[in-house]
């Protein structure tokens, strides 16, 4: 799964993705190219697994973030736009929008004041009137075409589709807020509109902050709604300095600054369940491992994750959730308790499932 980070210049984006990556990036390189890398999503479950089995490792889920190349106010007329920045948004399964909300004087905002909310409409128009100037376009072509093709229903169906876009578009609305039927899915796999994908928030606050920082963003809600779109606070300043401690001195730091957790980790999660996502469990004395898969799949698709061959010869699955066997504290009680089970392939995983699949 790819997540692509956007926004506008001085916003944080790039300072954010070396904080999640633990990759420099050169300025004047951030400027010209996008850059990519794998990140782990942190997972308190995985860690009291980790600490109940002792193993020789430990493997967290992985998401790859990309740094999209920034854009200016008004870019969509620009060669920039079009060619760099809505080709590399195209691959991302979904974005994450770095939104600046703190104040400095010696990195000066490009429209000289800080507000949030104009620049969250900023990309927001960027990115619809791409996906409007898109929809048009197709339109043009199929209705022009639409005699020369054999199958016409085929034809006729999607120009429906394009034309309901179109007038949801038309509202000023994104196309994430839109239910899809099933005969439209493909269209948005092969076209991949720009405001149907799940939109990540993250304001970069000042770390003086940090104490407003729920409110801002519950009130931020308040004016911010829809499906498949979420809000969450970073504090840029508090990230590099806690990605440079030792986990002892994290908590402490933490402490300081009246925080139980890390933003960015919180981040991360609200990303990962944005997608669709969740993750179950292997564990044993040489590994203890979160494995990505999406929401409603099954015990069999989940065996295909770990191995093709698991799929393929696939006889049953040994489950316990994760919340009855920290109850439990060991597999012979949950045995005993009647939380541990066998399952057959058709059976729906849920988040924080441990499996063992037994195979042919």
């Amino acid at each position: 799964m790819q997540i692509g980070l956007i926004g506008l210049p001085y916003s944080g984006k790039t300072t954010l993705f070396q904080t999640l990556t633990s990759v420099h990036i050169d300025a004047a390189n951030a400027k010209r190219e996008s850059n990519q890398a794998i990140v782990k999503v942190p997972d308190a479950r995985l860690d009291k697994l980790t600490a109940m089995f002792n193993p020789k490792k430990k493997v967290n889920a992985n998401i790859e973030i990309v740094d999209i190349v920034g854009v200016q106010k008004g870019d969509s007329t620009s060669s920039q736009f079009n060619s760099q920045f809505i080709g590399k948004v195209k691959t991302n399964d979904a974005l994450i929008h770095v939104v600046r909300g703190f104040e400095d004087d010696t990195i000066p905002h490009p429209d000289g004041s800080i507000n949030v909310l104009r620049d969250i409409a900023t990309i927001d128009d960027e990115l619809l009137l791409t996906d409007m100037a898109f929809v048009e376009a197709r339109l043009e072509k199929l209705e022009k075409d639409i005699m020369k093709q054999k199958d016409k229903d085929l034809v006729k169906r999607e120009i429906a589709s394009m034309q309901r876009w179109q007038a949801h578009l038309e509202q000023n609305k994104p196309l994430r807020q839109l239910d899809f039927p099933e005969e439209e899915r493909i269209y948005l796999k092969n076209y991949q509109p720009l405001t149907a994908k799940p939109l990540l928030i993250a304001v970069n606050m000042s770390d003086s902050n940090v104490s407003e920082s729920a409110k801002f963003v519950a009130d931020l809600k308040q004016q911010i709604t829809g499906s498949k779109i979420s809000i969450e606070p970073f504090f840029a300043k508090i990230e590099q300095e806690l990605s440079l401690l030792s986990d002892e001195e994290k908590a402490v730091f933490m402490e300081e600054y009246g925080l139980s957790d890390s933003p960015l980790d919180r981040m991360l999660g609200s990303a990962y369940h944005l997608l669709g996502l969740q993750s179950f469990f292997t564990v044993g004395e040489d590994e203890c491992r979160a494995w990505t898969i999406r929401k409603g799949m099954t015990a069999q698709d989940a065996a295909g994750v770990i191995h093709t061959d698991f799929y393929n010869k696939f006889i049953r699955a040994e489950v316990v959730s994760y919340e009855n066997l920290i109850d439990a504290g060991s597999y012979a009680k949950c045995k005993e308790k009647g939380t541990f089970r066998l399952e057959g392939k058709d059976y729906i995983c849920n988040d924080g499932d441990i499996l063992n699949i037994r195979h042919g």
